[in-house]
Parts: C-alpha cells; structure tokens; sequence
C-alpha cells in the first residue's frame, strides 16, 4: 500500500512552487513566513523562499518605505502589531527599526544551496528574532551570535557574507525578482500569478483551491 503522506509530498514536488519573496526587515514578511508553508501545504504545494532586499525593488518601484513618510509612518507602526496580533504571533517592534538585511539575505542563499531546508530554518529564526526580541541582524555580532544560536557555523557564516561569490548571488537574486515584476514584500507568485502583501492569504487560498492553473473564477 502507498502511504498518502508519500503521495501528497510527490504531488507537491511535481506541482510548480509558490514563490515566497521576503526581507528580513519587513514585519509583513515576518507574518506571512508564519502561514505561506501550511496554506501552501494545504493544495499539495511546496513554498520556494526567495530572500531580497526591498530597498532594491523600492528603488526600481520608485517607491519609498512607508515608514518614511511621516503621514504614513504611524499607523504602518501600528498596523505591523495588529497584523501579528491577528495572526496570533507575538510582536514587538525593533527599536533600530529598518535595518540593512544583505548579511541575512547571502547567508539564506549560501545554506540554500547547501540545503533548501536550512535556508528556510534561518530564515525563520531570523525574522522571528528581529521582530521578537529586537535582534539586529544587521550588526555582525549579533548575527554570528544568533546563527551559532540556530545551529549555523557562524565563522563559515561571516565568510559566506563577505564573499564576493555571495554578494553576486544575492545581486543577482534582486535583478531577477525586480524582472518577475516584485516591489515589494512579502510577494507571491503562484502560476504566474502576482499577490503582494501580507494580507492577500484569502486570494492566495483561493487560488490555490480552484484548481490546477485555473484561477479564480
């Protein structure tokens, strides 16, 4: 007899990924990382995690943070909390709030390479310790404390960020979700199809719902 788990995790490797585009720095990416696994799961999909850095599709969107413009910056402040409190996650708004993401980001793709699933681990710890407990993943020390933390070698880690192989990776990973039309995060892609934003999880599960590349109807 062939186990239904074996049969569903076969189907979801043959089925095409929703593409998850996240950065370290954004709260909303923080919230969705938490359900875009079990919505995906749900349909017989898996999740390829692309971590980016925003200030680069801001920069091709012509588009600002909103936290940026004062008119905009509080209520995003408290929208970042609620949102999580509606997700039923815990919170707390990092003081160094944004921060430059790129060392998180080249180690996401320097394990990623080595293995998918210790990418999204990272990623996970990551995002959860920033938008938690206010690590700055931006200060080397911090991050090297926080990897060897999560079972990473930090010393390999550091070599990983600062080496120019890296750098072109992630380079290279911004150019191309700048060409798949990504602005901002999180952002989604599934069969073709764009959802941006962290509370596009309804239409995202819809989608997903009616059907092998049908779509919404």
């Amino acid at each position: 007899m062939i186990d239904d788990r074996f049969l569903a995790d076969n189907t979801a490797l043959l089925r095409p990924p929703v593409h998850f585009y996240f950065d370290f720095s954004s709260p909303y990416s923080y919230v969705a990382s938490e359900w875009i696994e079990a919505v995906a799961a749900r349909h017989g999909r898996r999740v390829q995690w692309h971590a980016i850095l925003l200030g680069v599709t801001f920069q091709a969107a012509e588009l600002k943070s909103p936290v940026s413009h004062p008119i905009k910056r509080d209520y995003t402040l408290r929208d970042f909390e609620r949102s999580a409190r509606f997700a039923g996650l815990p919170y707390s708004q990092p003081e160094t709030f944004p921060i430059a993401t790129q060392n998180a980001a080249r180690v996401f793709w320097w394990l990623h390479d080595q293995d998918p699933a210790r990418a999204v681990a990272w990623a996970h710890a990551g995002l959860r310790a920033y938008f938690t407990r206010g690590v700055v993943l931006s200060d080397g020390d911090a991050l090297k404390a926080l990897l060897a933390d999560s079972g990473i070698d930090a010393g390999a880690a550091e070599a990983a960020w600062s080496d120019p192989v890296w750098k072109a990776r992630l380079k290279a990973e911004n150019e191309a979700a700048v060409a798949a039309g990504v602005f901002g995060a999180p952002h989604f892609i599934v069969d073709g199809e764009p959802f941006w934003g962290n509370d596009r999880q309804a239409q995202i599960e819809r989608w997903l719902a009616s059907g092998p590349f049908k779509g919404m109807t």
